[in-house]
């Protein structure tokens, strides 16, 4: 059976950042000695699409299946932002088992060919396990009232890290059992290969969960952020692109990334400037006790209030304005729009690298015009990492209504000891006064 060796989706005609010179060398053209490739699927572009585009070149048929298919998906992130947090937890929890599923599929076509044991199960099984963990851990930290309301939680929440641990040890049991004599090196080849999917993307999506119980502002944004940069930099390098950007990737260019930037900066301050007026969007994700169900209700923080900012004498003398009124985060959004423009593309670049060492376009078919889900997200697991650090490191703050919770799980004379000890506190500080 023969295997069409082709170009990562991103150096491809009409790619991202797309020029019309080939700026690859004889040398990067060659295929190198690494593992085999693995099997192109056919086209998989709609029969519909197929006939209506079928007058227009390759060039400009990618770009309209490309346009197409991604305002189709826009459509659809807008409906899912529709039905809710729960409802995206959800969709993350999906694309993380599907992108999965596209990188060990590729490792399963090297490996399977010498009909070694239990990969792909213990594959899933490793996969389960993580994520055992990490939804344990989410629902303890942020549901606590939940948990110990409910006593199967209680004790599940309790020994929750021994239970992840005792899961884990069984696969990890399991995979020195499947070893098999003459293909050791292999073998722990593909544990590590699992391990380092898992970290890519079982972590990220973990953390874009907890980005979105901090609000869904900080989900959408950075999201939309990279998308929009996404589009810009392929509409710039299409129609402007003439100066290769990368090596890696030869149809990227200086073009499009310079143009996705300044799009994209623009974007994310228009897009928070709409959405920080919206409790639905800036409140962070609670669990409400007394009706028993999920909330997304608060007074926004002053991050989301206008504030009026002094703008500098060059700019009040050109505009007219002496000062700019602003949501804060509008600010904070021109960090988040800036990464995903110049250090989220990165992201991309080394999925192509990945495709590249094992000769193939795209990581699936699944999404025609785009490959596989995979190939959509590459830049966003980045982005993600970098929007829990930012929020750790210069917007969340102490939390009252988690330290409360903590409070009340404690035993009654642990309660009262801190009860004393902060009615001392408060005393010594002239805010209580003292009993007589």
């Amino acid at each position: 059976k023969s295997v069409t060796l082709v170009a990562p989706r991103g150096e491809r005609q009409g790619g991202l950042y797309s020029t019309e010179k080939d700026g690859a060398s004889d040398s990067e053209s060659k295929p190198d000695t690494g593992p085999p490739g693995v099997p192109v699927p056919a086209d998989d572009t709609p029969e519909v699409l197929n006939k209506a585009l079928s007058g227009l070149s390759s060039r400009w048929k990618n770009w309209w299946v490309r346009g197409i298919l991604t305002l189709a998906m826009i459509s659809f992130f807008f409906f899912i932002i529709y039905l809710g947090p729960m409802v995206l937890m959800l969709i993350v929890l999906c694309v993380q088992i599907k992108c999965f599923q596209e990188i060990i599929h590729i490792g399963y076509s090297v490996y399977h060919s010498y009909h070694l044991p239990w990969f792909r199960t213990l594959s899933w099984y490793f996969l389960l396990c993580v994520n055992y963990f990490f939804y344990g851990e989410t629902v303890t930290d942020y549901f606590s009232n939940l948990v110990q309301r409910e006593e199967p939680l209680r004790i599940l929440s309790k020994y929750h890290r021994l239970i992840s641990f005792a899961m884990y040890l069984t696969g990890f049991c399991m995979f020195v059992l499947s070893l098999v004599k003459k293909h050791y090196r292999l073998q722990f080849y593909m544990f590590g290969w699992t391990h380092v999917t898992l970290l890519i993307v079982v972590t990220q999506s973990h953390l874009i969960i907890h980005n979105l119980f901090e609000g869904m502002i900080w989900f959408i944004v950075p999201i939309s952020c990279v998308i929009c940069n996404d589009i810009m930099a392929y509409m710039f390098g299409f129609f402007f692109g003439r100066t290769p950007l990368i090596k890696l990737s030869p149809k990227k260019t200086w073009e499009g990334f310079i143009g996705g930037f300044f799009s994209t900066v623009v974007f994310g301050i228009l897009l928070s400037y709409v959405m920080a007026g919206y409790s639905f969007f800036v409140c962070p994700v609670e669990f409400n006790s007394d009706r028993n169900s999920f909330e997304v209700d608060c007074e926004p923080s002053d991050l989301f209030q206008l504030q009026d900012y002094a703008l500098p004498a060059a700019l009040e003398s050109l505009t007219g304005w002496p000062t700019l009124r602003l949501y804060p985060f509008q600010i904070h959004s021109i960090s988040l729009s800036a990464f995903a423009s110049l250090m989220g593309p990165f992201g991309g670049f080394f999925a192509s690298g990945f495709k590249r060492a094992f000769k193939i376009k795209d990581f699936a078919n699944t999404i025609p015009g785009h490959g596989g889900i995979m190939d959509r997200f590459d830049c966003q697991y980045l982005m993600a990492t970098f929007v829990n650090v930012y929020i750790a490191s210069f917007i969340r703050g102490p939390n009252p209504a988690k330290v409360v919770q903590q409070l009340l799980a404690l035993r009654l004379d642990q309660q009262l000891h801190i009860f004393n000890s902060l009615k001392t506190h408060l005393t010594e500080r002239g805010l209580l006064e003292e009993e007589a």
